[in-house]
């Protein structure tokens, strides 16, 4: 197991470069099961970065062919598609146990100016230093959560995640319209601007399908459900620090077949919006008889 703490994202989202053009991510300290896809996404971004220079990430593709797993590395090939003289784009195959379980395609610009307008913050989002975060909320609610919930949330996460409301599964009544929590990485990183595009990328799959399940009073832990992400796409508009508070706005537009899609935004502080992502997964209900 590689020695990494479970709250290093730095660390957890480095790669080793082993060849040209291949790079190998670290397995999920202290992981079991399946692994985490915001790490298989967040490590596929720092391979694609390291073959750039002079341009920074602003979109990416993702598609999620198998489930990973957390207990073993990941190897990830880059095919340089293109370098211009603006932009550059790159395709990443992550692999476990020779098959491909990762499909990403990312493009990279110089930063330059331009024409510029962005959709407003809600002014009536509380502040994080008001709200309990998750692992607080789920000691205080302990008496009426499932026991596989609380494991989850006593996890030492890189992540720190403060809820603007209550939602599964501490509250499984329906909800429709947007969802507001603050994210913020727990440990501080470097000014390296690709690592903390990464470190979004790592974040922005925590829960984003929560906004879907969400609008039928289901949660990730409710009985029968499976739930997976299919595919991640995300588009990072300016320049970001993840070890700063980050406002994550999710909200739901459609489920149907066994699928749902969610759509977030992420805004600064002070009500800047520096990134948007959509997601589309698997949400399917197995009711026991």
């Amino acid at each position: 197991m590689t020695d990494i703490p479970k709250t290093d994202l730095s660390k957890l989202l480095d790669v080793e470069q082993i060849e040209d053009n291949f790079f190998r991510g670290c397995e999920t300290p202290g992981g079991k099961g399946r692994m985490f896809g915001g790490q298989v996404l967040g490590q596929a971004l720092v391979a694609a970065t390291r073959t750039v220079e002079g341009k920074v990430n602003h979109s990416l593709h993702g598609y999620f062919m198998r489930p990973g797993d957390a207990t073993k590395p990941v190897l990830y090939r880059v095919e340089r598609d293109m370098d211009g003289n603006s932009f550059a784009t790159r395709r990443v195959i992550a692999i476990q146990s020779g098959q491909p379980i990762l499909n990403l395609a990312a493009s990279f610009q110089v930063q330059e100016e331009g024409f510029h307008h962005t959709q407003q913050m809600p002014d009536d989002i509380p502040g994080p230093e008001d709200l309990a975060n998750e692992t607080e909320l789920a000691e205080q609610y302990a008496d009426k959560l499932p026991e596989q919930y609380l494991q989850f949330a006593r996890w030492d996460r890189p992540i720190e995640i403060r809820p603007c409301s209550l939602m599964s599964p501490f509250d499984t009544s329906p909800k429709t319209g947007p969802s507001y929590r603050w994210i913020k990485v727990k440990t501080p990183m470097s000014d390296d601007l690709g690592l903390h595009r990464a470190a979004l990328v790592y974040a922005s799959d925590m829960g984003l399908i929560g906004a879907a399940l969400a609008v039928h009073g289901v949660g990730f832990f409710t009985e029968g459900m499976r739930v997976a992400s299919l595919d991640h796409s995300m588009w990072i508009h300016e320049g970001l620090r993840v070890d700063e508070w980050l406002l994550f706005e999710m909200e739901s537009s459609w489920t149907g077949g066994g699928r749902g899609l969610t759509r977030g935004r992420f805004y600064t502080r002070d009500g800047k919006m520096v990134a948007s992502c959509a997601q589309e997964g698997m949400t399917r209900r197995k009711i026991s008889k």
